[in-house]
């Protein structure tokens, strides 16, 4: 369990660092995501959302230094293990994933951002959203083009769950959570 910080101090530093709403609700997306595979693979719930939370804590006010300023914040909180995650969440940064902490922030941050855009462009948002359309959109490159498809791939590998049954993992989790989201239905 991690001692340094709890999930309130966590949000307290988002909240600090953020003043962009879609970028935090985006990381907060991603703490609930990251939660809900912490239960399913029984490690740590407050790690994982703590971890997926500050993810991008930084992007906002220092896009060129992403992510070394939240590492160094956390490392100075003691916080290593949770730094080291943050440090790897883009393949292409070429830092090793070492555990699962890792490899699912790796895998949850893209594709969720992915999927939080799908919703945007539904008359229903989210309510009916499925694995299948996703996967549709993603094969549309003009379709939210920054989203890094390569990465999308690679962290469905990385944690070796098919892409669309992960797809549907992080949509019910989504689901679960639209109010807090504010994400359509």
């Amino acid at each position: 369990m991690s001692k340094k910080i709890n999930r309130e101090q966590a949000k307290l530093i988002l909240k600090k660092m953020l003043s962009n709403k879609s970028l935090f609700i985006h990381c907060i997306s991603v703490g609930l995501v990251m939660e809900e595979y912490a239960k399913k693979l029984n490690e740590n719930k407050e790690e994982y959302f703590i971890t997926g939370i500050l993810h991008d804590a930084d992007y906002e006010k220092f896009p060129n230094e992403h992510p070394h300023i939240i590492v160094k914040k956390l490392l100075s909180l003691k916080e290593n293990k949770i730094a080291h995650a943050i440090s790897c969440h883009y393949s292409k940064w070429n830092v090793l994933c070492k555990n699962n902490l890792d490899k699912y922030l790796l895998a949850c941050d893209e594709i969720t951002g992915f999927i939080v855009a799908c919703t945007k462009v539904r008359p229903d948002g989210i309510t009916s959203l499925k694995s299948k359309s996703v996967l549709k959109n993603l094969r549309k490159k003009s379709f939210a083009a920054s989203v890094d498809r390569d990465e999308i791939h690679f962290g469905s590998k990385l944690i070796d769950i098919e892409l669309g049954i992960h797809i549907d993992f992080i949509i019910e989790v989504l689901k679960k959570y639209s109010d807090i989201l504010e994400l359509k239905t």
